[in-house]
């Protein structure tokens, strides 16, 4: 078990740590995407009044983050969450006025083309970016110069290369662990479309420990918080055991950032 308080890392994560841990595990649908986010951005250049399309936004977590660090104006897209369900948090956090909730299936973005300065999509492209014909879809909702920002799980080696999904790792995930490729595959991926320049893609460091500590939280605050059900509690136990068994040699998370030419 995880003590709340060890999500609490200024040392690492400074801008993360000003947000209450209890409250990001009760919009938890994956590891932390606060740390993640904030990493990522160390690599955008990102200002006050940007517009930025939040895409995979969940519970909505990431976007209040833009909205309050970096003063962005936030659109806030995912199909699996109702947009009032998210609006209802980013009223909460007090950024309503910043941040416009929208329901909206990733290969159909109901936007203006060339309507935002950056797209910044935390542990959700797996789900729907990998195809050869998606990067030159969203980039049309890039303003020239527009700024391009992902973090998605990630393997240190391809799938093709290893000859298999690792079996600790396929126990959890399955065959979704094709989708979770390395860092230099996102920059050929990209790259080779001439349609942005990389400006940066790696694997994010001791990524797994973040996603284990993560993990350790959640099963405890969930045990606490409302009871853990034999389904919830084999799921939390099975994540642990897969990074624990892995300890990096497979699982990381990819960093990537482009500009639109």
């Amino acid at each position: 078990m995880t003590d709340l308080s060890e999500l609490v890392r200024p040392d690492r994560y400074p801008r993360s740590s000003r947000y209450d841990p209890a409250w990001l595990l009760g919009l938890d649908m994956g590891p932390h995407p606060l740390w993640l986010l904030e990493d990522l951005a160390g690599g955008l250049e990102l200002r006050p009044g940007m517009r930025i399309l939040d895409l995979g936004s969940g519970k909505g977590a990431t976007s209040v983050f833009l909205a309050r660090e970096y003063g962005a104006e936030v659109v806030a897209a995912d199909w699996w969450i109702a947009a009032e369900e998210a609006a209802a948090v980013f009223a909460e956090a007090g950024v309503g006025d910043r941040v416009e909730a929208v329901r909206a299936e990733a290969h159909a973005l109901p936007f203006e083309e060339a309507s935002f300065d950056a797209i910044v999509s935390v542990d959700a492209f797996e789900y729907f970016g990998t195809a050869d014909n998606y990067l030159p879809y969203l980039v049309r909702f890039l303003r020239p110069g527009g700024q391009l920002g992902v973090a998605t799980p990630a393997l240190t080696r391809e799938v093709r290369e290893l000859g298999a999904i690792p079996p600790h790792i396929k126990a959890v995930v399955g065959w979704e662990a094709m989708a979770w490729h390395t860092a230099e595959w996102w920059r050929f991926q990209w790259g080779t479309t001439e349609l942005v320049d990389v400006t940066s893609a790696r694997l994010q460091p001791d990524a797994w420990r973040d996603w284990l500590l993560w993990a350790r939280a959640g099963a405890s605050y969930r045990a606490d918080a409302r009871g853990t059900d034999g389904a919830s509690a084999d799921g939390d136990r099975a994540v642990v055991d897969m990074l624990t068994a892995d300890r990096g040699e497979y699982l990381s998370f990819a960093l990537v950032t482009a500009r639109r030419r």
